[in-house]
């Protein structure tokens, strides 16, 4: 993949809301303070992609306490994004931002300093968050919220998305400012708080007469190898129902996307719970 063309810009007319990536083809994550712009009883959004080019968008999601919304791409509109993979990130990792609130601005980057921990965030919620260290001394980095939090340097050929930025911590010797210290929500947290890639009733048609892989903590105690061998016979699957015409073409990656999800989270419970 070229770019990191899967984040957006969200506006609504012509004001600018704040920034978001795509989860897939037709959902993006957002921080929901970045939607404070919208007009009260109007939940639709121009969705804005990196090239340029604007599709439709509405909210269908919120989340107040853990400050975060999920949006919806509308019509028949087909995104031709490539969608990085989601993963984990641990202290130590460097991690960087490919959304900028403007291209006046810098990018972010810096390391991890806490994997996947318990934040009290100002929503109200404990959320399992991401602590980071951003390189730049901004002083400032609310225009940042929204966006992806992604591990590795920016020239990685094979991005994997960890978190999305929501918050920054005061300087704690100058109230007016924030330190260089962001707290991001990671993946995990995001796909626990909505419920629209759920797919275990697909694994229950494919596996009739047993349980379904996806649940129980099935993939407890295997290595990853072994969850990711079951995520490729899903893979597989998929591409079959495909071929016979089972299921729309604009539904593959999606449903891709939801396998892969799905054995993350089973094989990381213990981690991210």
């Amino acid at each position: 993949m070229t770019g990191a063309r899967y984040w957006v810009e969200l506006f609504q007319s012509q004001q600018r809301l704040g920034g978001g990536f795509l989860l897939n083809r037709r959902y993006v994550l957002t921080a929901l303070h970045c939607l404070q712009g919208l007009t009260a009883l109007d939940d639709r959004l121009d969705v804005v992609l990196e090239d340029g080019s604007r599709v439709d968008g509405q909210v269908c999601r919120r989340d107040k306490e853990a400050d975060l919304a999920l949006i919806m791409v509308l019509g028949t509109c087909d995104v031709r994004v490539s969608i990085p993979r989601a993963g984990v990130a641990h202290a130590g990792d460097a991690w960087h931002a490919p959304y900028r609130p403007a291209r006046t601005e810098v990018h972010l980057r810096g390391e991890v300093d806490k994997g996947a921990a318990g934040y009290l965030c100002e929503g109200g919620a404990v959320i399992q968050a991401l602590q980071l260290t951003a390189q730049q001394l901004l002083g400032d980095y609310s225009g940042y919220s929204g966006g992806p939090v992604v591990k590795g340097v920016p020239d990685d050929s094979d991005p994997v998305v960890v978190g999305i930025l929501l918050e920054q911590a005061p300087d704690r010797a100058a109230a007016d400012r924030a330190s260089n210290v962001l707290f991001a929500a990671t993946i995990g947290e995001a796909m626990r708080r909505f419920d629209h890639f759920e797919v275990e009733h697909l694994m229950e048609a494919v596996h009739p007469e047993g349980p379904s892989p996806s649940r129980g903590g099935q993939l407890e105690g295997r290595t990853i190898d072994a969850a990711a061998a079951s995520a490729e016979l899903w893979f597989q699957q998929i591409d079959d129902w495909a071929g016979r015409r089972i299921l729309d073409p604009s539904q593959i990656a999606e449903l891709k996307f939801a396998v892969a999800k799905t054995v993350i989270e089973r094989q990381l419970g213990g981690e991210t719970a």
